[in-house]
């Protein structure tokens, strides 16, 4: 998988430097819902279970997610059919939208975290048409919490960061 830098964030000071070329606009075309296989952390799983869905209908428990020996969870099921993701409607709308997994918020987004910092990057996938798209907007820290906000939450709470002067007042931590 190709990648390319576009951004790092500063956990503790929420600075974000990035690529001024860089440029994202999410066109829903639902291209990655039928493209990406998609893993499923335990806390995906018990938000759509939430919904009123039982685990079996959407989980893939043939399909596992790795990193090195390291087991991050199960995939999202496809549909027979077409191999798009199960919650994919007709109409190319997400059925769980609001509650879709991490994997589908982040993506075309890869995020590594270097302690207090996260370098950001975009997957370099040929059906993404959003990527670049002269349209697009580009990272600053409202971006950043727009795509990226639950992640950044949860580090900060990990890190003891609970309040700070350039906390936004989106940012529900």
């Amino acid at each position: 998988m190709e990648k390319r830098w576009v951004a790092t964030i500063n956990l503790e000071t929420l600075q974000v430097e990035s690529d001024p070329s860089f440029k994202f606009k999410c066109l829903q075309c639902a291209s990655c819902c039928m493209n990406l296989e998609i893993p499923l952390r335990d806390e995906d799983i018990t938000r759509i279970e939430d919904l009123g869905f039982n685990a079996w209908e959407f989980v893939d428990y043939e399909k596992m997610f790795y990193r090195g020996d390291k087991f991050l969870g199960y995939g999202i099921r496809k549909r027979p059919f077409d191999d798009g993701c199960v919650f994919l409607e007709e109409d190319g709308k997400c059925k769980i939208y609001p509650k879709r997994p991490l994997a589908c918020k982040l993506h075309p987004f890869i995020l590594i975290k270097h302690g207090a910092v996260i370098e950001v990057y975009v997957k370099k996938d040929p059906f993404c048409k959003g990527v670049d798209h002269p349209e697009g907007e580009r990272i600053d820290l409202n971006f950043v919490m727009k795509y990226f906000g639950e992640v950044i939450s949860e580090y900060r709470q990990k890190m003891g960061i609970f309040n700070h002067p350039n906390r936004p007042a989106n940012l529900a931590i």
